[in-house]
């Protein structure tokens, strides 16, 4: 999946002899992205983030993707910003919307590796997290004389606050296990078995009805109730109704998204 658009000129487009900076493949109705720098632990640039942008929002205008998984080329999922990047003054905002706003699809993130600082935010910006056992995780800015701008209030919002003081405060980064203890993780499983154990979770996902599923995330994210609309727009829809007939005939549903 290529680049559809241009941003600033901070965010330069690839070179034709570049590889990708994001890996894509299609697995049914699940798009698999995976970040492509290993041999810079997947660290955040201008050109990766510009590219996993414009992935991200490609696959959430696809009617035929239903879930996306996250993941990282090599050991790690993502060592968070470019430092040698930003210490050139580049710029890092081509992907702030997906880390305040998200996408209506649902994304897992399969960490691969261990996700620190802007990866980690990166991957509490995702709905459902898979780690790996070794996997380490935290918002280590302070270390570097920075703050989690990305990901501090979302990780205030997850979990208790004095346990996410502490993790933003110290710098200090906790166990995949440790992770999955407090809420942050939703499966701990053997370094090989990531990202089989995200897509199988993600194609569970994207067999339920898309309005649905849609609503059912936004609601959760939002922490509100339905409108009259919505609740209108969705068990009015013709996924609603096939839904029902196929509970009555017995049958897998075929999904239309409307």
């Amino acid at each position: 999946m290529r680049k559809t658009e241009q941003s600033d000129p901070a965010d330069q487009p690839k070179q034709p002899d570049q590889e990708d900076l994001v890996l894509t493949e299609r697995v049914g109705n699940v798009l698999v992205a995976t970040m492509n720098r290993p041999e810079a632990r997947n660290a955040l640039n201008p050109e990766l983030l510009h590219e996993l942008s414009s992935v991200l929002k490609e696959a959430d205008a696809a009617p035929a993707v239903r879930a996306i998984v996250l993941t990282g080329a090599g050991p790690v999922f993502c060592a968070g910003m470019d430092l040698k990047a930003f210490a050139r003054g580049a710029r890092f905002d081509s992907l702030l919307w997906f880390y305040r706003e998200g996408v209506a699809t649902p994304v897992v993130a399969a960490l691969n590796g261990s996700a620190v600082a802007g990866g980690f935010e990166l991957a509490l910006a995702c709905d459902l997290v898979v780690a790996a056992d070794h996997a380490s995780l935290g918002i280590a800015e302070v270390k570097r004389g920075l703050f989690a701008a990305g990901g501090a209030t979302t990780l205030a919002d997850r979990i208790p606050l004095a346990v996410a003081l502490e993790m933003g405060l110290t710098g200090e980064l906790v166990t995949a296990s440790r992770a999955a203890d407090i809420g942050l993780v939703n499966r701990v499983v053997p370094a090989d078995a990531v990202r089989a154990e995200a897509l199988a979770l993600a194609e569970r996902i994207a067999q339920n009805g898309p309005l649905g599923v849609a609503m059912t995330k936004k609601l959760m994210r939002s922490r509100r109730w339905a409108k009259p609309a919505e609740i209108e727009a969705v068990f009015r829809s013709a996924d609603a109704t096939e839904g029902a007939r196929a509970f009555a005939e017995r049958r897998a549903p075929v999904w239309t998204g409307k």
